[in-house]
């Protein structure tokens, strides 16, 4: 969980650019964002790879900076590059290399996608915020209620 305020629940994948337009919006509103991933790979191929990476970082306590790395700069999501970014946060990556080809992670994030099927998922990214699911990149309008304007 990331932030105070307002609970926010965050269906997303990290391949997603309209996950990524969305990441950029949300970051800075004073909301708890509860993460929870949606690969679309069928859209987007290396999707489950970058959970099971999201989710590895997050095994030495650092899903969220590897979650904005991922976000913030999908042109370069080839191991390599995955690599790099664990170096980068600091991460153990003989350790990170082994977590993310767990059974418990591939769980994590099968658990995640099936809890987003039964609520409704269809898009990414999706939001839901006051017991409303909000598909798409959040407009100006929910941005506001989550700032706290509306």
């Amino acid at each position: 969980m990331r932030g105070e305020g307002a609970l926010l629940i965050e269906y997303a994948d990290l391949e997603c650019p309209y996950c990524a337009r969305a990441n950029i919006l949300l970051n800075d509103l004073p909301v708890r964002r509860i993460f929870r991933h949606f690969p679309v790979v069928s859209k987007h191929p290396r999707a489950r790879l970058l959970a099971h990476a999201a989710e590895a970082a997050a095994l030495q306590d650092r899903f969220w900076p590897m979650h904005d790395s991922l976000m913030d700069d999908q042109g370069r999501l080839e191991d390599p590059h995955l690599w790099e970014r664990c170096r980068t946060l600091g991460l153990d990556l003989d350790r990170f290399e082994a977590d993310r080809r767990t059974a418990a992670v591939a769980e994590r994030v099968e658990r995640d996608f099936r809890s987003g099927v039964r609520a409704g998922v269809m898009t990414t990214p999706t939001l839901f915020f006051d017991g409303r699911a909000h598909p798409g990149v959040p407009d100006a309008h929910l941005l506001a209620r989550l700032a706290g304007l509306a």
